[in-house]
């Protein structure tokens, strides 16, 4: 399933992005507030400023909006990881960039995700494993740069947990802000996550 094949009756590219981002930010403020379940299309309709009739001409059920949500995410992290990253002349400083990239973003999207991984169980296997695998694409992009970016080699297992790690301590910050942010700005969370990435890496922090 890609975000294509969820059923649209409306032609127009421009119009569905459109409506769709609106549904997006619609049912991300009721998931939140209901959970996924007791929120109805018609609600979601109504906090995207439009009929319950229109909606159905871009989705056509609850399950759809979800995947929506989902898919938006993936896309925003790729695209933000692609624009830190210089293919061309791939450093250290790079990888420093491609890591606060993403945990800003995550900081910028925290609610989008905590709905995400509250809800994800509720969608179809087909969808939840379309869900799961673009998550592993991510993780997968990320051991690409880690690699590209040291410069010395890393193996397989290495670049992979490592990609790992990155990964979950950006969502940790939005799932744990409430308690992070007692101690910590989103800026220095970075620093500090960034300064002991570096020296598990035996990589001055410092040295570009």
């Amino acid at each position: 399933m890609t975000n294509n094949q969820v059923v649209s009756s409306v032609k127009d590219a421009d119009l569905v992005e459109k409506r769709r981002n609106q549904m997006i930010q619609g049912a991300i403020t009721l998931f939140k507030e209901k959970g996924f379940h007791r929120t109805t299309t018609r609600e979601i309709a109504k906090e995207s400023g439009f009929s319950i009739g229109t909606l159905y001409e871009y989705i056509r059920t609850k399950e759809d909006v979800l995947f929506l949500v989902c898919d938006a995410i993936y896309h925003q992290v790729r695209e933000r990881l692609e624009a830190a990253i210089d293919w061309q002349n791939p450093t250290v400083a790079n990888l420093e960039k491609v890591v606060e990239s993403y945990f800003r973003l995550m900081d910028d999207m925290q609610e989008e995700i905590v709905i995400m991984y509250q809800e994800v169980k509720s969608l179809k296997k087909e969808t939840k494993e379309y869900v799961l695998q673009k998550e592993r694409d991510m993780v997968a992009m990320l051991e690409e740069i880690i690699a590209t970016c040291l410069p010395d080699a890393i193996n397989e297992q290495d670049a992979a947990l490592i990609a790992n790690n990155i990964f979950v301590q950006g969502q940790m910050w939005g799932f744990r802000r409430w308690m992070l942010q007692k101690q910590f700005t989103l800026e220095t969370y970075i620093e500090r996550q960034i300064y002991f990435l570096m020296q598990s890496l035996s990589i001055d922090a410092g040295a570009k």
